[in-house]
Order: structure tokens, then sequence, then C-alpha cells
């Protein structure tokens, strides 16, 4: 069964103001089990570290938002691991859009010269062992994920191994972090992370931020545990 989309602007960090052709494009339609969107360019609109895109697919119009990328006019693309968000107000545009389609640039073509690296990354599942970080406020990632109720709202230092990291999703990188403690079979074992600093899969970093409970950023983003805002330090 396909539900219709549309699109609006992540406004996460600055945009270049430009007016739309109407107030409401036509809308595209995404099967539920679709997590791709394919589309010829019709329109781009570069900002600090988005890439817009207006694309014509098989179903209509829609606008989609991906990592800063070079493409042009014209190139044939795809749109790979799709969300959706809704009723998002652009401060930047002085807007409000239904929906945006955003995701990671599929290569497809010449005409598009690259998508952004690191935008997915598969969860390294080798085994890790990384010392505890030292000094203030350090913990390990089973201490953050069980001392909720002690830890909600303060400043955390932790170290460990980058499992998997997703990029330029609402102005954000979100890294998954592991350091051998806690339990896979208790969901334990591994901690989001949220930080403007890029980092690879592999690295092992320590990472300095707050620790939140109960966070929900819409659209299906909604965690019972999450290191907030964090600085990275190899």
């Amino acid at each position: 069964m396909k539900t219709i989309v549309s699109i609006c602007l992540l406004a996460v960090t600055p945009f270049a103001t430009f007016v739309w052709a109407a107030d409401k494009p036509a809308p595209a339609a995404v099967s539920a089990a679709t997590t791709t969107v394919s589309g010829e360019v019709l329109e781009v609109k570069d900002v600090e570290i988005y890439t817009y895109l207006r694309l014509k697919t098989k179903d209509g119009e829609t606008w989609a938002a991906v990592s800063k990328a070079p493409v042009a006019k014209g190139a044939k693309v795809t749109i790979e691991n799709v969300t959706v968000m809704n009723n998002f107000e652009s401060k930047t545009l002085k807007k409000t859009f239904p929906t945006i389609l955003f995701g990671n640039l599929g290569g497809t073509g010449k005409v598009m010269t690259g998508a952004p690296a690191g935008s997915v990354a598969v969860t390294d599942s080798a085994p890790v062992s990384v010392p505890k970080a030292s000094g203030t406020n350090a913990r390990t990632v089973a201490e953050v994920m069980t001392k909720t109720a002690e830890l909600k709202d303060k400043s955390v230092k932790v170290r460990g191994k980058v499992v998997k990291y997703n990029s330029g999703i609402m102005g954000k990188n979100w890294i998954h972090l592991r350091d051998g403690t806690g339990s896979a079979s208790a969901n334990t074992d591994d901690v989001l992370v949220t930080t403007i600093t890029p980092a690879k899969v592999g690295d092992i970093v320590t990472v300095t931020g707050v620790v939140r409970t109960d966070k929900d950023f819409g659209s299906g983003y909604s965690y019972k545990v999450l290191i907030e805002d964090a600085t990275l330090q190899p």
C-alpha cells in the first residue's frame, strides 16, 4: 500500500533562502516497504552540509535532502535508507513543510559525481575491548546504559569503538559506541552518541557529552538513553 509523501526542509543548520514555486509540491508515493526513491533531478539547492533535490519520480515530484554532495540537474539519482520527517518548520525559510524525505545518496549515473562517504556504515560486530576513559565523569558504556536515574542530564566521558556511523541526519552525526562492557541481550553494550564531529567505523574515540533519557526526535527516532551533542577526541 502506498502512502503519500511530499517534502519539507531540514533546518538544523543554516540554509540559503529561496522561494518555492508552489506552496505544496506535487506528492510522490513511496511504498511502506520501500527504503529507496529514484528519480531525475529537476532542481538542486546546496547549503552548508546538505544538498536538497527536487526529484521527478514515477509517482510525481518530491523533494529530498541528503548530505552535501555534487549533483547536477538532470542526473538520475537514488535516495537510499529513506526516512520521512513530518511538519517541520524551517525558520530560515519561514515556512512549515508537511514532510521531508531524507536519506543517503546512492551512486547512479555519470552526471552525479559522488556520494558522502560514511553516510551509512554496517555495524561492526567484532569483539570490542576498550579501556575505560580516565578523569572526571568517566563512565563505561554499560554504566551509561544502566545508571540512567543517576546520570540523566549530566556530563559523562566514555571511551569506545565506533561500530556504526550515520552522517548528516538532522544536522548531526549519529555514532554507536561500544567498549566491551554491558550485555547485548539486555541492550546495555551499545550507546548512541550525537555529535557534529565526523568519525568512521573502527575509530577508537573518547566522547564527552550529556546523557539524555526518553529522547524523541520524531519520525521513529526515539531512544531510551543516548549521549547528546558530544565532542570527540582520539
